[in-house]
């Protein structure tokens, strides 16, 4: 199962969105995920996923995010927004598990899963408290460890993670960081 022969074979007979990749360069990858992207695989074998999303720096983003919570051969998710060769932005959820136990981009499987949430184009005006608390939901800290962090009640946390959720129309956590990297980005 080693050989990428094999895993060709694999991924080609899953009905789902796969690729896989090593060091963030796509090496397979199966027509139900070339397709999501508005790619023949062709465009896409030994290309980096850089060029599936919106900006550069969302993939820097997602990276470090990943590179954290994915060694040990865990299985680590998130939702975000991507772009088809096309321009257009879509939702997807991705799940994603490393085969190495200590470098997690050394050789990882990944499945995509489109999302029928709309991606709400516009910058959206925060304050620079919410954009605070944006930016370290989305480095992982609790709701908790952002009030100790900036000498605030964690209710004020709730408070201003809640009105920008409900402003964005957004239901979680891993959603408001995928939409807040599409404002700081956009």
């Amino acid at each position: 199962m080693d050989t990428p022969g094999a895993l060709r074979f694999l991924l080609k007979e899953l009905p789902v969105p796969m690729v896989y990749a090593t060091h963030r360069i796509i090496r397979d990858c199966n027509e139900e995920f070339a397709t999501l992207f508005g790619y023949g695989r062709s465009e896409l074998i030994d290309r980096s996923f850089a060029r599936l999303y919106p900006k550069h720096a969302d993939f820097v983003r997602t990276g470090k995010m990943w590179g954290a919570h994915l060694p040990g051969g865990k299985v680590y998710y998130d939702e975000r927004v991507m772009t088809a060769s096309d321009g257009r932005r879509f939702w997807c959820q991705v799940h994603g598990r490393t085969r190495h136990p200590t470098d997690p981009f050394a050789q990882a499987i990944y499945c995509f899963q489109p999302l029928t949430r709309p991606v709400v184009l516009g910058a959206f005006e925060m304050t620079d408290r919410q954009r605070q608390i944006v930016t370290l939901v989305a480095q992982g800290k609790t709701n908790t460890e952002i009030a100790l962090e900036l000498a605030i009640s964690v209710r004020t946390v709730e408070s201003h993670r809640a009105r920008l959720m409900k402003a964005a129309g957004l239901s979680n956590a891993a959603e408001l960081v995928a939409w807040f990297s599409t404002q700081v980005s956009a």
